[in-house]
């Protein structure tokens, strides 16, 4: 009976304590329960202001809905893409930056918007070694811009970006031949380091590209038959020969001569192996041959005489 009693009375407590939390809202709550858009819109900025992002993100919100299609809704979304942009969420916030320019082109915070919105993308381009969708997009981004804003003072700032981007794409192509040939698919790294510097004609990979590319292409001569070896080496002496022609002072001359070196022994080496095996193979042909005239003078009767 008294624990009855006393859960009834736990039960009322809880009651009590839960009708009064609903009945004191926060400030803040009530205004935005309220049909005050003034004090909203003046509480959102306020907020904004003062580095409280979260809560002016939910008036903004709320604002922008209200204020469509009207004078103040400019401000409106201008500073809603630049909440979402402060909490980090770049995604949304490109979107509203790119919405701001499309909606407001000739708003004199239009350029403003268009390289925030780039410049997302360039906070969202992931490190080097994952999908480098958005280092693409960021650097059409941003050069759009640049063609838009030639003479902007952020076309410089831009330009500089795009630079930092290109360099994690020629890493990420260096990064992915280079794998190729760690792996042993050395005619697939032959064809990746070609089409890097293909790519990336001025990259600062160049020297090691061609440098593996050597190596690459003189083991894919070794690991071939002895048919091939010999056409697959004289392109690793080649290769050889370019790179020393082109970095007489690279640290790598030295093993890049030794390839070249090594090379020209094997295409010596394998062609007195094939010549021997040619020699071989005649002789077998030539036994062949003599055993089955032999056996057709054994299989041919004798005509009767008389």
């Amino acid at each position: 009976m008294f624990k009855n009693k006393r859960i009834i009375q736990t039960l009322a407590i809880l009651l009590l304590v839960a009708v009064g939390f609903s009945g004191c809202k926060s400030k803040f709550e009530k205004l935005r329960a309220s049909n005050d858009t003034g004090r909203k819109y003046q509480e959102a900025i306020r907020l904004y202001n003062n580095g409280k992002y979260t809560k002016a993100l939910v008036l903004f919100d709320d604002l922008v809905k209200l204020y469509r299609g009207r004078p103040e809704a400019e401000d409106l979304n201008y500073y809603f893409a630049f909440t979402n942009y402060k909490l980090g969420d770049y995604t949304t916030a490109r979107y509203n930056f790119k919405s701001f320019t499309d909606t407001y082109p000739g708003s004199p915070k239009a350029e403003e918007c268009r390289y925030m919105g780039a410049y997302c993308y360039y906070l969202e381009s992931p490190v080097y070694s994952l999908d480098q969708d958005n280092t693409l997009k960021a650097i059409e981004a941003l050069q759009l811009f640049i063609n838009i804003y030639p003479e902007s003072e952020r076309a410089e700032e831009a330009s500089g970006l795009i630079t930092t981007l290109r360099d994690k794409l020629e890493r990420k192509s260096y990064e992915n031949a280079k794998l190729y040939l760690d792996i042993g698919d050395y005619l697939a790294a032959v064809i990746a380091f070609e089409n890097s510097l293909r790519d990336y004609p001025d990259t600062k990979y160049a020297e090691l590209l061609e440098y593996y590319k050597i190596e690459a292409q003189y083991k894919y001569a070794l690991n071939s038959s002895d048919r091939r070896k010999e056409e697959r080496f004289r392109t690793a002496i080649e290769f050889s020969e370019d790179f020393v022609s082109d970095y007489p002072d690279s640290k790598y001359i030295k093993d890049a001569n030794e390839f070249k070196s090594d090379s020209e022994k094997r295409i010596v080496a394998v062609k007195e192996t094939l010549s021997a095996l040619a020699v071989l193979q005649k002789e077998a042909e030539e036994r062949i041959k003599k055993r089955e005239e032999e056996q057709t003078l054994k299989e041919t009767p004798v005509s009767p005489q008389g």
